[in-house]
């Protein structure tokens, strides 16, 4: 297998913080540039035609191109530590918080980057600054709905770590670079706790 992966992005720090945890290794990588636009080289769209890493290209040939289509495949190779649910009931919660994650706060913090950080016009044309405001303002929503999910338990899906964390996590920290979001400046005990925690896990520090 080959990941197609890139630098401070939070799709690939998924994948990566997914292997870290599961003690994966032997992956072939490869880096692609989004400031050089490698992601539109036409090579690269052969893999992916909507330009998007993480990818991972299959031993047949295949070509997996979402991260949750990624960890899911990676999970069912590598079991154990289970983090996507055991057994349908817990799997099915565990897709719902990481779905939530995903579409409620996550993409409002991408959006929210997309459409006013400089330093990503050259991605993103055209930039609306209006619309990534407002979604900068979904995405605190979004974090105050966590805070008080976290309130009442110790991970973001229930009482253990699981891929929703991960999200959650690399969301969050993405944030904190681009956006410098701050949980606690926030007045969000509760998801600061939660993630000066995660960051103490080993797996942090990957990708």
């Amino acid at each position: 297998m080959k990941l197609y992966t890139s630098a401070k992005a939070p799709n690939p720090r998924r994948v990566a913080m997914f292997l870290a945890e599961k003690g994966i290794s032997g992956i072939d990588t490869e880096v692609i540039d989004l400031g050089a636009l490698q992601h539109r080289d036409p090579a690269f769209l052969a893999l992916n035609p909507f330009g998007r890493v993480p990818a991972l290209a299959l031993d047949d040939g295949r070509v997996l191109a979402e991260t949750r289509a990624i960890c899911t495949y990676l999970e069912g190779l590598h079991p154990e530590p289970n983090l996507m649910g055991d057994g349908f009931d817990e799997r099915a919660f565990i897709e719902m918080a990481d779905r939530r994650i995903e579409l409620h706060l996550f993409v409002g913090i991408a959006n929210c980057v997309r459409h006013t950080h400089p330093g990503l016009a050259l991605l993103e044309q055209p930039q609306f600054a209006d619309f990534g405001a407002s979604q900068g303002q979904k995405m605190r929503e979004a974090a105050r709905w966590l805070d008080g999910v976290l309130a009442t338990q110790p991970y973001v899906a229930g009482q253990r770590f699981t891929i929703a964390d991960i999200t959650a996590f690399c969301a969050l920290e993405f944030a904190r670079g681009l956006m410098r979001f701050r949980p606690s400046a926030e007045g969000l005990v509760h998801v600061q706790a939660w993630r000066d925690r995660i960051v103490e896990r080993p797996s942090a520090s990957a990708g």
